[in-house]
């Protein structure tokens, strides 16, 4: 992933949590929230308590490939916080991908490949 392309700032991961809306599953929890701009951000939050540096870098790595992989149908305009559950070091890569897809899915901030960026629609707002 690209720098521009990653939350760095605690006040951007402060806002967001403050301000998003939020969606789990089994391994992530993932905060969306508009951020104004031409381009989508992500950041990776993973607690000590999922273990040592080691481990957390390595679930970190993967996270940031599984992000690279969709971020090409991610919508423009937001930031994406992805907060890591315990159980997730074990998980297969494709499982990690796929949970992954089901969140940006279910916040509606997935294109399908070759589609029309949609309607900027702010996910808060519940379904239509």
């Amino acid at each position: 992933m690209d720098r521009p392309s990653r939350l760095r700032r605690n006040e951007d991961f402060q806002r967001v949590r403050r301000e998003g809306r939020s969606y789990s599953s089994a391994w992530l929890v993932m905060v969306i929230a508009p951020n104004g701009l031409d381009y989508s951000r992500f950041g990776f939050a993973v607690g000590k308590r999922i273990g040592k540096a080691v481990t957390r870098n390595r679930v970190k790595r993967r996270l940031r490939e599984a992000v690279r992989l969709r971020q090409p149908q991610v919508a423009k305009g937001w930031d994406v916080l992805l907060i890591v559950r315990d159980p997730m070091t074990e998980v297969p890569f494709q499982e990690l991908d796929d949970a992954l897809t089901q969140l940006l899915r279910r916040a509606r901030i997935l294109n399908a490949i070759g589609e029309e960026e949609p309607h900027h629609e702010d996910p808060r707002s519940g379904p239509h």
